[in-house]
């Protein structure tokens, strides 16, 4: 019987041949115009020759101050389609699809620009004093996510991922601990996700209806006074009300405090949880790094997708490693069959 693993999985006009993800991992290689580089190209490329059913390229700037260093790719102006159009073209070749995770760092941003965030709390006592933004700024913010879905559009990617988890701005809108406005943007869940739904609707016009949208959350902030499971199983549902096809669901970011325990797997239990209470499809993440938890995880339905990342850092042919010990002939790239 063929792995679960190697299943194919299909969303709206998009087809994964299998259910690896390479996780959106930044790799700070980008000059200040914040496009791609060979370094990218190689980075993508690797993956896309070892089988990875959807490389999904790094947290994206959808404006220069949203940064989270100045050697972040970016998105907020045509001239950066070029490159990241050269990396989806040959991930296509490679029968691999592709995405983009659209980003924003908010007050986490290390860059020469003001940081902004919704109420002015920096993330630790090294972080720049952000502003508080005002409804013309949220309203800029919001049409520079809906530019930069026009552009990865343009850029041909399969799968657009709106980064709102491990503590940039649109998780420092979801959470109570960073986010204490009272206008429309603050106060209960409700208006914590606002700025959210605002985003996720302005990128949809240009996105369409016909292509996934993914969201990227943090299911718990690791504090007790944060976003708990129940708050993100009730985010979940309004996920799904606006119209989102997958929740990639990580944890943390939002403090420079870490989760007190870290081990395989640890956070699957959240995408667990919210693919069981929401029907919505899920994916995972963190240090999974065999193809037995992988086969663990999707037997159980605790998740759609399995995103892997360190691991695929140190072998970009994990995939290609797990078809080995499976009966699947033709699977790699016919210059490396010899090796399968």
């Amino acid at each position: 019987m063929m792995s679960l693993m190697f299943q194919p999985f299909t969303q709206k006009n998009v087809t994964l041949p299998n259910r690896i993800v390479m996780s959106p991992m930044c790799m700070y290689s980008a000059k200040e115009d914040g496009k791609v580089t060979d370094w990218h190209r190689v980075h993508y490329g690797t993956r896309a020759t070892g089988k990875v059913g959807l490389i999904m390229v790094e947290a994206t700037a959808v404006e220069r101050r949203g940064r989270i260093s100045t050697k972040d790719l970016g998105l907020w102006n045509d001239s950066q389609i070029d490159g990241l159009r050269e990396i989806v073209q040959f991930a296509h070749s490679q029968g691999v699809k592709t995405a983009i995770q659209l980003a924003h760092a908010g007050r986490k941003a290390n860059t020469p620009e003001p940081v902004i965030a919704p109420s002015a709390i920096p993330f630790d006592d090294q972080s720049k004093m952000p502003e508080a933004m005002t409804n013309e700024e949220i309203q800029n913010v919001i049409a520079a996510f809906k530019e930069a879905a026009r552009r990865a559009k343009e850029s041909g990617f399969d799968i657009i991922e709106i980064h709102a988890a491990h503590g940039y701005l649109i998780h420092e809108f979801l959470s109570p601990l960073s986010n204490k406005r009272t206008d429309q943007y603050g106060g209960d869940l409700d208006g914590r996700a606002f700025f959210l739904q605002k985003v996720i609707e302005a990128v949809k016009t240009v996105w369409g209806e016909e292509r996934p949208l993914y969201v990227r959350i943090s299911a718990v902030d690791h504090d007790s006074d944060g976003i708990q499971l129940e708050d993100s199983i009730q985010l979940a549902h309004k996920l799904k009300n606006w119209g989102v096809d997958l929740i990639d669901v990580s944890s943390g970011g939002l403090l420079p405090t870490k989760p007190g325990k870290i081990y395989p797997g640890y956070q699957v239990p959240f995408a667990d949880a919210i693919k069981k209470e929401t029907g919505m499809a899920t994916g995972t993440v963190g240090l999974i790094t065999t193809p037995e938890q992988v086969e663990e995880i999707l037997g159980n339905e605790r998740a759609d997708l399995v995103f892997i990342g360190r691991e695929l850092l140190r072998n970009p042919y994990w995939v290609l490693n797990a078809v080995r010990k499976q009966d699947i002939s033709s699977f790699g790239p016919e210059q490396y069959s010899r090796a399968l």
